[in-house]
C-alpha cells in the first residue's frame, strides 16, 4: 500500500532560519494558503529523511502549478531595478534587513547573460561564485571522457560557493540553457568583506553553511540508498 501522505511529517526551514515542525499536511496546506510557506521554502519529509523544496513535493505541486517557486524581479545590467526586497527571496539573504542588504549589495555584481553563455569551465581556477537571480542553468562535467549532466540549477540556487575558500579547480563546467540573470560574488572582494564587515559576513557564511548541510545530507542519503539497492540487507 502507499504511505499514507497525511501523516507523515514536515518540519519546515523558515526564513528566519529556524526549523518549524513536525507538522502534519492539513496544517502545512494552511500555512501554503496564507503564503507562510511558499514553493521555494526547502522542508524535511520524514517518510523519505530528506530535504525537498515544497514545489518539488508531489503532494503539493498543486498548490504552486502556475506560480514558479523563485520568481524574482528581473533586474537591469547595471542593477539599478535590484532592491532588497528581491534578494529576500533567495534562501541565503533570507534573515537579513533591508540595510544589511543594502550594503551586500556592494558586493556583488549583476550579469545578464544569454542563452549558451559558459559561466565556468571545468579545471580552471575559480575566483567567484554566483547566485541566480532568474532563468535555467546546467551543469556537466567530463569523467573519465564522458559528459556527464550534473544538475540543473534554478532561481534561488547558487555554485562557486568553495571559490570563497580556496582557489581551486572548478569541478563542473555551468552553461546558461536560457538568457540568466545573476549575482557574482568575487572571492577577492570577499575575503576584504569578510574583514571590513563581519557583522554582514556572519550570518552569510552561517546560512551557506546551513544550505550545504542540507546537500551532504541529501547525498549521505542518495549514498545510503545506493549501497541498499546494491547490498541489500539480509543478504
Amino acid at each position: 500500500m502507499p504511505p499514507d501522505d497525511s501523516a507523515a511529517g514536515y518540519i519546515i526551514w523558515g526564513a528566519d532560519q529556524t526549523d518549524y515542525g513536525p507538522v502534519e499536511l492539513p496544517v502545512l496546506i494552511s500555512w501554503i494558503k496564507d503564503e507562510r510557506v511558499t514553493g521555494d521554502t526547502w522542508m524535511f519529509l520524514q517518510r523519505s529523511d530528506c530535504w525537498e523544496k515544497a514545489s518539488h513535493v508531489p503532494e503539493l505541486q498543486m498548490f504552486f502549478r502556475g506560480h514558479p517557486a523563485a520568481a524574482l524581479p528581473t533586474p537591469t545590467s547595471d542593477g539599478s531595478s535590484l532592491s532588497p526586497g528581491a534578494l529576500r527571496h533567495i534562501r541565503l539573504f533570507a534573515a537579513f534587513n533591508d540595510d544589511q542588504l543594502e550594503r551586500f549589495l556592494q558586493l556583488m555584481q549583476v550579469q545578464t547573460v544569454p542563452t549558451g553563455t559558459h559561466l565556468t569551465k571545468q579545471s580552471e581556477p575559480a575566483n567567484a561564485m554566483y547566485v541566480l537571480l532568474e532563468g535555467e542553468l546546467r551543469a556537466h562535467a567530463n569523467v573519465d571522457g564522458h559528459d556527464m549532466n550534473m544538475g540543473t540549477l534554478n532561481a534561488g540556487d547558487f555554485f562557486g560557493e568553495l571559490s570563497l575558500f580556496d582557489h581551486g579547480p572548478r569541478t563542473a563546467e555551468v552553461v546558461a540553457s536560457q538568457e540568466s540573470t545573476l549575482l557574482k560574488i568575487p572571492a577577492a572582494d570577499f575575503e576584504k568583506f569578510t574583514h571590513d564587515s563581519p557583522d554582514l559576513a556572519a550570518p552569510f557564511l552561517f546560512a551557506l553553511t546551513k544550505t550545504l548541510s542540507l546537500r551532504i545530507r541529501a547525498e549521505n542519503k542518495r549514498y545510503r540508498d545506493s549501497v541498499s539497492f546494491v547490498h541489500p540487507p539480509g543478504r
